[in-house]
C-alpha cells in the first residue's frame, strides 16, 4: 500500500469570487490570500475566463 500524496501546488485560470472553482481554489490556498488575488487581478485588468492571465498557487 502506498503512502498518501498531497498537491502542494496548483496551476489554474484566474477565478471570479462567487464562483464555485473560486471556492474550491481557496479551499486549496486559503480564502485570505485568493480575495487578495483577486482583488489584485480585477484592479489590475487581469483576463478571466478560459483565454485569460494563469495563476501558480502555492499552499498557504
Amino acid at each position: 500500500m502506498c503512502c498518501p500524496r498531497r498537491v502542494d501546488v496548483l496551476m489554474t485560470n484566474f477565478h471570479l469570487p462567487r464562483w464555485t472553482l473560486f471556492m474550491l481554489v481557496s479551499a486549496f490556498a486559503g480564502l485570505d490570500p485568493m480575495r487578495a488575488a483577486a482583488s489584485h487581478a480585477i484592479a489590475n485588468g487581469y483576463r478571466f475566463y478560459s483565454n485569460g492571465h494563469a495563476s501558480l498557487i502555492f499552499r498557504s
